[in-house]
């Protein structure tokens, strides 16, 4: 479908550019620097382990450098002189993909205090990010996308059980990428189908911490011509999906099948990547992309690194 049909709806006030931090100085200690990272990390929503991780180098680097270190005398070099410790001086293996978190750790942090005004410049953007090869994940190619979408339709007028949930599923990960989590959580009244070409589905989040990924994501007259059918089908009272995740993963599994996709080619993590793969190739501005997926920045810089790659043009 095209690009304009899967963009973001006008943002809401949770979209506004995040407060400037104003605890902090060039002067601050590291220590200091830290304790508001996280705190930082806290109110993007971050998974725990993720924050985890992120403490756990910065840790690392405040031993290193000494916690009552000022920001502002933090150079490259020491940066650079913090890298070669982890590899050869510390005396614990570093593998490569923990220095290559490491490293996103220090561009991540550095680049905050940059962009909050706290420092004058990034100390950590000169340093050379040879980053682990990860194989990327799968997307669904157009002609997949097609043969994925006959199954499901002959599924829905299927002669002897006719049955809509598996397109409308599957409709709905391709038009908004959303989280299996998301998904599970949309109630009836989320939806508004009534005018088809302006179908929308609201994203809620109950924690207060996560209203921020709160958003309204178009749907495709392709889900709202399918809604009735299975509505009047599954009758359900107060969600979308009345079943379990592990029951809709079943479902896709059998939607693969049908379509003579790989096993365990589709998912809702590779119907995720696909639409956002689909929606980038289409001229999507990426950070309307960001925000439809329901990401914070710092999740943001990786993910982006990986869609262009997966919509680079063949050589």
């Amino acid at each position: 479908m095209p690009a304009e049909q899967l963009t973001l709806l006008p943002s809401s006030e949770t979209d506004r550019p995040p407060r400037r931090t104003s605890a902090l100085t060039s002067n601050s200690t590291l220590h200091r620097a830290l304790e508001a990272f996280h705190g930082h990390m806290l109110q993007q929503d971050l998974s725990p382990y993720t924050i985890k991780a992120f403490d756990s180098d910065l840790r690392l680097l405040a031993r290193f450098l000494a916690h009552r270190t000022p920001i502002d005398n933090i150079s490259t070099t020491r940066l650079e002189d913090f890298l070669n410790y982890l590899r050869y001086e510390r005396g614990v293996p570093c593998k490569p993909k923990s220095l290559a978190r490491r490293l996103t750790t220090l561009k991540v942090f550095f680049f905050w205090l940059a962009e909050e005004g706290v420092i004058p410049a990034d100390p950590a953007a000169p340093l050379v990010h040879r980053r682990v090869k990860t194989p990327l994940p799968r997307v669904l190619s157009e002609a997949e996308i097609a043969q994925l979408l006959a199954a499901t339709q002959k599924w829905r007028h299927d002669a002897d059980k006719p049955d809509a949930r598996p397109h409308l599923l599957v409709t709905l990960l391709l038009d908004t990428g959303i989280k299996k989590g998301e998904c599970m959580n949309i109630a009836l009244n989320d939806v508004d189908a009534a005018a088809p070409r302006e179908a929308i589905v609201f994203i809620r989040y109950e924690s207060m911490k996560q209203r921020h990924k709160e958003r309204r994501l178009r749907l495709s007259p392709q889900f709202a011509a399918t809604l009735p059918a299975y509505l009047t089908q599954h009758k359900p009272q107060n969600r979308l999906f009345e079943c379990t995740a592990r029951n809709l993963e079943y479902v896709l599994d059998e939607c693969g099948r049908r379509a003579g996709l790989p096993p365990r080619a589709l998912s809702f993590q590779a119907l995720r990547w696909t639409c956002a793969a689909r929606d980038l190739k289409q001229g999507l501005d990426e950070d309307t992309l960001r925000r439809k997926l329901g990401l914070s920045r710092i999740t943001w810089a990786e993910t982006v690194e990986k869609l262009r790659k997966l919509t680079a043009p063949a050589l």
